[in-house]
């Protein structure tokens, strides 16, 4: 009967250590200490052969009995252990709000953003960004815009009442400064933000409005490879019955400089063979040496339109204040 008498006392052990185990690797230490194949249980079970063929039937009914209890316990143990190991590291502050799940949809300007920066991302283009109020120098000087350029007129820019002439960036292009001061070439990016320019509000002319600035400084850097760019965004954004021609324009920052026009069916539809959408040119071989850039080494591109624009030919819409009234009525359809 001492057989019979050491199966309780195991078990009773057995349950402690179980329960004691304090993560899920000490759990499976003790399972393999106890009902593993070479576990104390597992040996007391071989153990019933040596019996007598009256002892086995009760030996074998407290064992198992005895195995089931044990396998109860190392599951109720595993899942108290793997709750345990789920909950986070630092202690949580159970009296703060809870995540909702986000109301309304993003603002059609948002969106056509998103979808700019996507195409240009799969052609390796990283997204840089910089500040609204700038300084001259890298909104104008750095860009050869000289002091004379009608962008540099108060009725033109706004300014601000600071003595050291600070203003809101009539475009994005002084990011591009920004990067090149801070980053030997090659520089592959695109500066999607906010810019300000003193236009009366009206279906096309906005005082705040967006813009995208593309810039590409490579060796042998060429005008083909900013239609190739050009063509594929477009046509990614306005589909692929997009066709491009550039046209001979001036930019103080750009020589050559051209516009882009495009066409699609959007523009067909409008009743227009050709529609203006942006300016571009490779860069001036005075804005690399500003930055500091050889131009007998680097040649590079650079073009920007407005994100306004193409978010009014891609849905219809035919004023641009419409974009800032913030009225339901409106966004909800985007």
């Amino acid at each position: 009967m001492g057989f019979l008498n050491d199966i309780e006392p195991l078990k009773q052990t057995a349950l402690t250590e179980l329960n004691a185990a304090a993560d899920l690797a000490a759990l499976e230490q003790t399972k393999g200490a106890w009902i593993g194949p070479n576990g104390k249980f597992t040996a007391l079970m071989k153990q019933l052969g040596t019996l007598s063929r009256e002892e086995k039937p009760a030996a074998g009914k407290l064992i198992n009995a005895a195995k089931v209890e044990l396998e109860a316990a190392l599951v109720a143990r595993r899942e108290t252990l793997e709750m345990k190991a789920a909950l986070p590291k630092e202690p949580t502050d159970f009296t703060l709000p809870g995540r909702r799940r986000a109301l309304g949809k993003l603002h059609p300007l948002t969106q056509v953003t998103d979808d700019i920066v996507r195409a240009f991302r799969k052609i390796g283009f990283a997204v840089a960004d910089g500040p609204e109020i700038e300084d001259e120098y890298h909104c104008f000087d750095a860009l050869n815009t000289p002091a004379d350029h009608p962008a540099r007129d108060s009725q033109d820019t706004f300014y601000l009442n600071t003595t050291d002439k600070r203003l809101l960036r009539t475009h994005t292009s002084s990011v591009q400064i920004r990067v090149m001061e801070k980053q030997a070439p090659p520089v592959r990016i695109i500066v999607p933000g906010r810019v300000y320019r003193r236009d009366n509000a009206d279906a096309t002319h906005n005082p705040t409005f967006h813009q995208i600035e593309g810039l590409y400084v490579d060796k042998n850097v060429t005008v083909g490879d900013l239609k190739g760019t050009v063509e594929f965004v477009f046509k990614e954004l306005m589909g692929s019955d997009v066709k491009i021609r550039f046209r001979p324009h001036y930019f103080s920052y750009t020589e050559p400089s051209y516009e882009i026009d495009f066409t699609n069916a959007l523009v067909k539809k409008m009743g227009k063979d050709w529609l203006e959408i942006a300016g571009c040119g490779m860069v001036h071989p005075q804005v690399f040496e500003t930055v500091g850039y050889d131009p007998e080494v680097w040649t590079g591109w650079a073009f920007g339109f407005g994100i306004e624009r193409i978010a009014m030919l891609r849905y219809g819409i035919n004023d641009i204040r419409l974009f800032y009234e913030n009225d339901v009525r409106f966004l909800k359809q985007f």
